[in-house]
C-alpha cells in the first residue's frame, strides 16, 4: 500500500511540477499537530497533570535531564528547546509512517537533512560563542606547540573532515532506517497479513522511538562538545 501510494505522489509530481512534496507536506502536517498540542496544553495547565499533558511532561522531563547531564546546567536552558522539539517532531513524522495513507517525512532524506544541518551549525555557533577563537583548539588535538606542528596539521584536517560528516550522517542514518523500516513492514505484512499485524505495528513503532533518541541523543553530544570548558 505504501509503495502504491509514493508511485502515486511520484507521478503527481512529475506530472504537476508544481505539487508540493509529500514529505514537505506532511513535515507541515506534524509541525501544525505539535504546535496544537502545546496550545492546547498551554492553556489547560493544570497542577497535577493528567491526560495528555502528564505524556508531554515526561517526555520534557526526560530530555531535560538528558540535556542537564550532558551540556550541564548553565547551557541546558538554552539548548533544551533544540534538543526536546527535534525529537518530538522526528517521533511524531515516525510513527505518522505507521498510519494507513500517510507518508514518513523523515523516510525523506531532505527532511533529515533539513534538521542536521541546523545541528551543525548551532554546534559550531555555541561552540564559538562560549570559547571565542579558542574553540579552533578543539580540532588541533591535545598537543600543541611549534615542534608538533605537522601532528596539529593532521588532527585539524582529521577533525575537520568528522565535523563535515556529521549532518551526513545524521542524515543517512536516520533516512535509512526509517526506509528499511517501511520495506521490513510491508514485507511481513505481505507474508502474514492476518497472523502477526500487531507485533509489525509494535516493532515499528519501536524503530520510530529509538531512531528518534539516536538522532537526538547525538545532537545533545555534538552540542556538548562544543561547549564544554575541555577546551
Amino acid at each position: 500500500m505504501a509503495a502504491g501510494m509514493h508511485e502515486v505522489l511520484l507521478m503527481d509530481a512529475v506530472i504537476n511540477p508544481n505539487t508540493i512534496p509529500h514529505n514537505v507536506s506532511y513535515a507541515f502536517l506534524a509541525s501544525a499537530i505539535l504546535i496544537t498540542v502545546a496550545l492546547v496544553i498551554r492553556g489547560s495547565m493544570r497542577m497535577v497533570p493528567t491526560g495528555i499533558q502528564n505524556v508531554v511532561e515526561s517526555v520534557v522531563e526526560t530530555f531535560l535531564k538528558l540535556t542537564e547531564e550532558n551540556v550541564g546546567r548553565h547551557w541546558a536552558g538554552t539548548l533544551f528547546p533544540l534538543i526536546g522539539t527535534l525529537f518530538m517532531f522526528i517521533l511524531l513524522c515516525n510513527l505518522m509512517g505507521l498510519v494507513p495513507g500517510f507518508a514518513s517525512p523523515t523516510s525523506n532524506i531532505n527532511t533529515n537533512a533539513a534538521m542536521a544541518i541546523p545541528v551543525f551549525f548551532a554546534t559550531h555557533y555555541y561552540g564559538i560563542k562560549v570559547h571565542g577563537i579558542k574553540y579552533l583548539n578543539h580540532f588541533l588535538g591535545p598537543v600543541r606547540s611549534i615542534f608538533a606542528l605537522p601532528l596539529m596539521l593532521l588532527m585539524f584536517i582529521i577533525e575537520l573532515i568528522g565535523h563535515l560528516v556529521r549532518p551526513i550522517t545524521l542524515s543517512v542514518r536516520l533516512f535509512g532506517n526509517m526506509v528499511a523500516k517501511h520495506i521490513i513492514l510491508l514485507v511481513l505484512a505481505g507474508l502474514a497479513p492476518w497472523i502477526i499485524p500487531t507485533l509489525i505495528l509494535a516493532l515499528g513503532t519501536l524503530v520510530s522511538f529509538i531512531q528518534a533518541f539516536v538522532f537526538v541523543l547525538l545532537t545533545t553530544l555534538y552540542l556538548a562538545g562544543a561547549v564544554e570548558e575541555g577546551h
